[in-house]
């Protein structure tokens, strides 16, 4: 039986179930388009693990759906199957084996999808929308952690409707990432929490923010042998603080760029700062990735504290990003944010137009197979951005952390061959 079970979750002669892809001038880097998009915007991206055969992304959408993509050694990109919530899709992720796939969304439920089967269950509940979900795998016990906007931190046995723990968190979720043993959630008001994971989890430490502004993504990174040991986190002021657990030197270990800014080299004209709304590190390399409401990605090498690379601007921004297993494909999605809009809240159009189309665009880094090794790489100073704030799911939640869409904003994708 193949992954998707013996039913076919897709069309025929190019017609697949989400309907037909279009194109448009929205693609400077003529990176490879991902086919039959979203009808809204992207919130969340993550491909299949080593253990699963091939590469498959997962996207969760404004459109309150989920889609999966096989994609090729060619390039080409092919929808496998869907599934729906009945709110925005806010973060997934896949179990370990590769056989299930994991949503959180704001319909205050979290899903179970068994791709076999092609079928989802509800397997967490909260009080208000889950905002984060990830999936632990210990050496004693395997679960599904939630973080919420009710201020809670759950941990899920698949097979109970029930938590097996309930983790009170100071305030609401914003984001959270996990590399075993260790956990990181980062909350509203900059609060950040570092749980470990062993045995059972349990609070670690709670740091005092690096940062000035609030919270928008964070990612941990490993050591050379292969273990969690420190943590990037994003703000909405185009910045990102790099943060081991336990350094030797905090003074000179821990430290914070600027990114996602216009004018970088201007410092007497008025910068533009945009939000850094996804951090990813590559597998093999520990280089990272960072996207933002610009409409740009940026590659650093923090080790070296230099940037690698700056993409060219797409017209939309860039509002989720990551890598493959192995690091050879990097794939964004481009969808509007309003972040050129800080005043608009629910029930009013907003006034920019809003161009383009969705895209989540892949792109094989054949040109970075080195990653940061390069010496010519490293002749980029570290650059910059602004980013007005983000608006509020509601006014009375003026802090609120997270991406209101705007709708027929396609989705697309794009890569290039391997060296």
């Amino acid at each position: 039986m193949s992954l998707f079970g013996t039913t076919s979750g897709f069309g025929t002669s190019g017609t697949s179930m989400f309907g037909s892809a279009t194109t448009d001038n929205h693609n400077p880097m003529k990176d490879i388009e991902v086919t039959s998009s979203p009808d809204d915007s992207i919130g969340c991206l993550s491909f299949s693990p080593p253990t699963l055969p091939g590469n498959f992304l997962i996207a969760g959408s404004w459109a309150n759906d989920v889609r999966c993509w096989e994609v090729q050694d060619s390039g080409q990109t092919i929808p496998k199957a869907q599934q729906m919530h009945t709110g925005p899709v806010l973060d997934v992720c896949w179990s370990d084996d590769g056989s299930k796939v994991f949503t959180a969304s704001c319909d205050k439920t979290a899903k179970m999808w068994d791709l076999s089967s092609n079928q989802a269950i509800q397997i967490a509940q909260h009080d208000a929308p889950v905002k984060t979900i990830h999936w632990i795998k210990a050496p004693n016990y395997s679960c599904v952690m939630t973080g919420s906007w009710d201020k809670t931190l759950k941990f899920w046995d698949t097979r109970s409707s029930n938590p097996m723990m309930v983790l009170q968190l100071p305030e609401r979720c914003y984001c959270a990432d996990v590399i075993y043993p260790m956990a990181v959630v980062a909350t509203a008001e900059r609060g950040l929490i570092v749980y470990q994971l062993e045995n059972q989890p349990s609070e670690f430490r709670r740091i005092e923010s690096p940062l000035k502004h609030q919270h928008r993504c964070v990612a941990i990174f490993k050591d050379k042998q292969n273990k969690p040991t420190g943590f990037a986190l994003g703000s909405i002021e185009g910045r990102v603080a790099i943060h081991y657990i336990n350094p030797p030197n905090p003074a000179k270990d821990n430290f914070t760029f600027k990114c996602h800014r216009s004018n970088g080299t201007n410092t007497s004209a008025p910068q533009d700062i945009y939000a850094v709304n996804g951090i990813a590190f590559h597998p093999v390399h520990g280089t990272l990735a960072t996207v933002g409401s610009d409409g740009r990605f940026s590659f650093w090498d923090k080790d070296a504290r230099t940037k690698l690379k700056t993409s060219e601007q797409l017209d939309q921004p860039i509002s989720a990003c990551c890598f493959n297993h192995n690091g050879n494909i990097f794939a964004y999605a481009s969808s509007y944010d309003w972040s050129k809009d800080s005043h608009v809240s629910l029930g009013r159009s907003p006034s920019p137009p809003c161009k383009g189309k969705l895209q989540d665009f892949l792109k094989w880094l054949w040109e970075f197979t080195t990653f940061g090794q390069n010496p010519a790489h490293r002749k980029h100073s570290a650059s910059v951005s602004h980013y007005g704030l983000l608006c509020s799911w509601a006014q009375k939640h003026r802090d609120m952390n997270f991406i209101i869409p705007r709708k027929k904003i396609t989705f697309s994708c794009v890569m290039q061959p391997k060296s």
